[in-house]
């Protein structure tokens, strides 16, 4: 595809959705006060609709692959963080899931008043070890409850192909959780990335990895998430490049060398 036609495939996408977005949250103001399971199902469906509108307008197709590995019930869930696309597709795949997140996301009008409803986990970065202790008995509430607790344990985005910067808060959490741990790899940041508007066809491939059971010390359930996510993330990046070998980020052309090399 060349490039005109993906800015322009871009800008119509973003004429849409934002505009979707607001006007289904006006809209559904009324409904805030149902119960917190039954505007998590709303909210899915709003982002089934939402993928749906992105697959057709950008001219992407999704994978999802190892779905069988994911149980049912509580569970901790880490997930590797390239774009906005996960933010949207991974809430689609669990039944009640409850996304860890700055908390100035619950300072946005409308769109911060529907994650208070549903319950998320928001977190102040800059408190350190009392962001982590209020974090932990948030997520400890969500997984009595049977919910998934989500999570990005670099806790930012991070450009396809960039040297991975996990944050050891992942560990205490799942030391303070003792459950199970699904980590997930991904390549939205092939297809949508970063910090940038405009956006490439292709196949948005999410991977579900084989569960890091409870038991594990703090830093062996480190080393091990990291290499289990980093090296799938690493196969679906030479996967996807073999695909669209002609338009690759900068970070993606820098990662495959060091491969190539190594």
């Amino acid at each position: 595809m060349s490039s005109k036609t993906a800015v322009v495939r871009s800008l119509a996408f973003h004429a849409l959705f934002y505009p979707y977005l607001t006007i289904a949250m006006l809209l559904t103001l009324p409904i805030l006060v149902l119960p917190r399971r039954t505007l998590m199902k709303i909210c899915q469906a709003w982002s089934v609709s939402a993928l749906a509108l992105h697959r057709v307008v950008i001219g992407v197709r999704c994978d999802w692959r190892g779905q069988e590995r994911v149980p049912p019930g509580a569970l901790l869930v880490a997930a590797k963080h390239q774009s906005t696309w996960e933010t949207l597709s991974l809430i689609t795949r669990f039944d009640d899931p409850a996304f860890v997140l700055k908390r100035e996301l619950m300072w946005i009008p409308l769109f911060g008043w529907w994650l208070k409803r549903m319950k998320m986990i928001p977190i102040d970065r800059r408190k350190g070890s009392e962001t982590l202790a209020a974090m932990s008995i948030a997520a400890a509430e969500a997984i009595a409850e049977g919910r998934q607790v989500l999570i990005f344990p670099e806790g930012t985005r991070r450009e396809a192909g960039a040297p991975p910067a996990y944050k050891f808060g992942i560990a205490r959490l799942y030391t303070a959780l003792d459950c199970p741990c699904l980590p997930v790899a991904l390549n939205s940041g092939m297809i949508w990335p970063r910090r940038q508007f405009v956006q490439r066809p292709g196949t948005l491939i999410v991977e579900f990895l084989p569960l890091i059971p409870p038991g594990r010390s703090a830093r062996s359930f480190f080393r091990e998430l990291q290499h289990t996510i980093e090296d799938a993330c690493d196969r679906l990046m030479i996967e996807s490049a073999a695909d669209n070998a002609e338009d690759l980020p900068p970070s993606v052309r820098a990662r495959l060398a060091e491969l190539a090399a190594a």
